[in-house]
């Protein structure tokens, strides 16, 4: 999904700045407060490639499939929306374009889209009738657009054409701006916008979309972002849905600096300049899978993650400070499978039952918490949030738990941040407690819970 040509380290700013600078202050904007509430999120994947598989834009630059096999009769996006709510989604992503170029809505930019596809007489709109059914369901609504690679107009990762044409350059800047502002501003509020390889800055060429963003969509989260946009997030580092941990919050950059360049400091740093924290994404079927797992190919229902797989995934995901954003995709009907739609039903029944059962919980300031419980208890999970509205302050603790009288030690850890799972197996507690050994400023416990 995600196109990068090669890695290695960059650090935007100066390190005489970031020593000089004091980081107490570097604090979530509101945007981010909302973003890491909501957790769980998908992204939604459908692209022509669906009724040519086969098609690969880097190997013919003059060829692209043909609109008329863009066909999905039974396409319905509350189905879609629907199916993601039932594993705990509270916000949805889809892929208006992809590398191929095609268009999921009537762009103006460019003939390559649904309006001259057989689809709906070519009077259809799935961005409109996603956003509707984001709505209807109560999922805030994001897009993917991919800016930096297009096999109809002929452009390659970090967003430059292959013909190296200074002319076509620009006529292909045009056309991305138009359809980023098509996206932006004629669907209402975006809760995300998802830049696939980060974006390509306008000093060496591509165009001003920090301008765009503050423009268009003030308060929507930017994963992968421009330099110097307030409400950025960045990728973990993998499309395996695992955070490294410890997983910060703040670190030393917010995205790639061009687009096709990995930042350094994956994990974040608590002494960061910027808040931008990690999104953990993932598809629901496995990567082996057809285009990584991330779009539908025919007889592949026997791909799917496995329950056990996607509860890990989720503790080391939100578990580890982080949001999980799963891929679903979307067949040749234009619905999710039927064997994905009881995947993802079944993964939402199993987060509600493991954390249905509170033992207990406690919250306030201070260096010690602790959980007293009546009798000894099987706790299977300690849940671990702070009030990141005020940074993230803690910096070590210790987890205990208590059995005959003795204090046991469970787990040490560093980062908690929004949230911090610890999975425990086999321990039977009458009490647990959480000690900050190292903090930055008076630690701040949104609520200390167990299970």
């Amino acid at each position: 999904m995600r196109v990068i040509i090669n890695v290695f380290v960059w650090i935007w700013g100066l390190i005489a700045v970031a020593s000089a600078q004091d980081t107490r202050g570097v604090l979530p904007t509101k945007a981010h407060l909302d973003w890491a509430d909501s957790e769980i999120g998908v992204l939604i994947c459908f692209d022509i490639l669906v009724y040519e598989p086969g098609y690969d834009f880097r190997k013919d630059w003059n060829y692209y499939p043909d609109l008329s096999i863009f066909n999905p009769k039974e396409l319905d996006t509350d189905q879609w929306i629907s199916a993601a709510k039932a594993a705990g989604a509270t916000y949805a992503v889809l892929v208006a374009k992809h590398c191929s170029g095609f268009s999921l809505w009537p762009t103006k930019a460019h003939p390559y889209s649904v309006k001259n596809t057989p689809w709906r007489n070519g009077q259809g709109d799935i961005v409109k009738d996603f956003v509707a059914s984001c709505k209807k369901y109560r999922l805030k609504p994001g897009i993917y657009a991919s800016t930096t690679a297009n096999g109809y107009l002929k452009a390659d990762n970090p967003g430059k054409v292959v013909s190296g044409d200074p002319e076509e350059q620009k006529k292909y800047n045009e056309k991305v701006k138009i359809q980023q502002t098509e996206l932006w501003s004629e669907y209402g509020d975006l809760m995300e916008v998802w830049f696939d390889g980060g974006v390509l800055p306008p000093e060496k060429g591509g165009i001003d979309f920090l301008g765009m963003l503050k423009k268009y969509q003030t308060e929507a989260i930017a994963f992968q972002g421009p330099y110097g946009y307030e409400n950025n997030i960045r990728w973990v580092g993998n499309e395996e849905g695992v955070a490294p941990y410890p997983c910060w919050s703040r670190a030393d950059s917010t995205t790639s600096a061009s687009g096709v360049i990995e930042i350094k400091g994956l994990n974040g740093n608590p002494e960061g300049l910027f808040w931008c924290p990690g999104e953990a994404d993932f598809p629901l079927r496995l990567n082996s899978s057809f285009q990584g797992g991330w779009f539908w190919h025919k007889n592949q229902d026997d791909q799917l993650r496995p329950l056990n797989e996607l509860m890990d995934k989720y503790c080391k995901s939100v578990g580890r400070n982080t949001n999980m954003l799963l891929g679903l995709v979307v067949d040749n009907r234009g619905l999710v499978p039927n064997a994905d739609v009881q995947r993802l039903k079944d993964f939402g029944q199993l987060i509600r039952k493991n954390f249905s059962d509170l033992l207990g919980k406690t919250d306030g300031s201070g260096n010690e918490f602790t959980v007293k419980f009546k009798s000894p208890k099987l706790v299977s999970y300690v849940v671990i949030m702070e009030d990141i509205a005020k940074g993230e302050r803690i910096l070590e603790y210790k987890l205990s738990g208590m059995t005959e009288g003795n204090w046991q030690l469970i787990s040490n850890g560093s980062s908690i941040g929004h949230k911090r799972i610890e999975v425990i197996k086999d321990g039977m507690f009458s009490a647990i407690r959480l000690q900050v050994m190292k903090s930055d400023g008076t630690p701040l416990i949104r609520t200390l819970s167990c299970y």
